[in-house]
């Protein structure tokens, strides 16, 4: 992030969101085929929260796209096993439904190749259904392949960068289907961004701006399990299925990257058989929208329970640890994910200014030094804005502090005397 930048929007609250209209009107995106600059693409796109795609330019270095791709640019099954035989892998059953997404099953990998094979040769049909290896951790099994780079614009990910400090997950995937795979309607985890790259193969994405979900709602306020179902048509149903725009329809080519912007609702079939790389991931542009995200879920959970609130002790304990177990995470964690990533830039910034460097956080190194101070002070300012909320959310305060990591009053002067005392050392100097 340049200077420029930083200034713009350093003391931003709420970032202000320009409206979607455009897209709905014009159904176009941007196609990045030159170099962007990362303060561009930061103004351009993270920040409004906007949609865009880069060209294969920008992966055609990658070993996967050379590795697991045939001369004629199908997926090339005979290094795939090669590389990952009788590793486990999950796998989705297109055809079949489990509430709003796909039943799973964890086989070997040669076993889904084997049924990929067939599939093709049959005419792209099975008595097994249509079946999708989806959500792979394939770069946390194979650390060693590095078969991908992650572009710059997209390394700023608080959420991979957290779940990497504890060791226990991350949100990175690999996706491998046959012609006519598909993932139903949903936003992504936390409504964090997302970026997905096709080694191979086409796909056709149908995307919805935040907000027009809820004309797609039923009349119970559950959204559809398939966005192209005639279902959405019964207005005894779907009342105000008529008011929702059109999708933003892409067709997505070998190569290719999607930024798809936080809380856009989306549905996503492969044309081709395809191989893909996807990433979610969340930052200052958008932790806001995670904030917003965690209130609306402990809220949800609160009107569902709420005939048990006078007979409970705990019954705020409870909403949270209902909470954490269907989207992920609780207010505590939260406010624990809060710290990781303030104290990893506190670090760094503080490194910065001193020769001492024991404390930096040695595996961002390289992402911290490409990003630079401007952003690790917009993340910090950006971390120091939630945590200001935190404190006067009511939920929040009920929590016991005691066994919070996160405690809001320290963390706060922590971070101001960070930022002080990096602009005393120029390192952030604003004319």
């Amino acid at each position: 992030m340049d200077r420029e930048a930083y200034r713009n929007c350093c003391s931003l609250v709420k970032i202000p969101r320009q409206s979607y209209e455009q897209f709905w009107s014009s159904h176009f995106v941007d196609y990045i085929d030159k170099e962007l600059s990362y303060s561009k693409f930061f103004k351009k796109y993270l920040l409004p929260n906007h949609p865009c795609m880069f060209s294969k330019r920008f992966t055609e270095d990658w070993k996967c796209r050379k590795q697991w791709v045939s001369e004629e640019g199908k997926p090339n099954f005979q290094k795939l096993l090669q590389d990952f035989d009788e590793t486990p892998v999950p796998v989705a059953n297109c055809n079949a439904k489990e509430y709003n997404a796909n039943p799973k099953q964890v086989i070997p990998f040669k076993e889904f190749i084997h049924y990929w094979k067939e599939y093709i040769k049959n005419g792209h049909s099975s008595p097994k259904g249509c079946l999708y290896l989806k959500d792979w951790h394939m770069s946390r099994d194979f650390p060693e392949h590095h078969v991908y780079t992650t572009p710059l614009y997209f390394t700023s990910d608080w959420l991979n960068e957290y779940w990497d400090t504890l060791q226990v997950d991350d949100y990175r995937f690999v996706y491998m289907g046959p012609k006519g795979s598909w993932t139903p309607f949903h936003a992504d985890v936390f409504r964090s961004y997302s970026w997905s790259a096709n080694i191979c193969g086409r796909k056709k994405w149908l995307l919805y701006p935040p907000g027009q979900e809820d004309f797609l709602r039923d009349t119970h306020g559950n959204l559809p399990y398939d966005v192209t179902s005639t279902e959405l048509q019964d207005r005894g149903l779907y009342p105000q299925s008529e008011e929702a725009c059109q999708p933003l329809e892409i067709i997505q080519e070998a190569g290719e990257i999607i930024f798809v912007p936080s809380g856009w609702h989306h549905q996503v079939y492969n044309l081709e058989d395809t191989i893909s790389i996807n990433h979610n991931w969340l930052n200052g542009c958008n932790v806001d929208i995670m904030w917003q995200f965690l209130q609306n879920e402990l809220l949800s959970v609160q009107k569902e329970i709420s005939e048990w609130r006078n007979t409970m002790d705990s019954w705020h304990q409870h909403c949270q640890v209902i909470m954490k177990a269907c989207s992920g995470i609780d207010y505590a964690e939260f406010a624990s994910f809060l710290k990781i990533i303030a104290g990893n830039r506190m670090a760094f910034l503080n490194t910065c200014s001193s020769v001492d460097s024991s404390d930096y956080p040695r595996h961002l190194s390289e992402t911290f030094t490409k990003l630079g101070p401007f952003h690790a002070a917009f993340d910090l300012q950006r971390v120091a804005n939630i945590i200001e909320c935190l404190v006067c959310n009511e939920d929040f305060k009920r929590l016991d502090h005691t066994t919070l990591t996160l405690q809001p009053e320290m963390m706060l002067q922590q971070i101001r005397d960070t930022i002080q005392s990096t602009r005393g050392q120029h390192l952030l100097y604003q004319d």
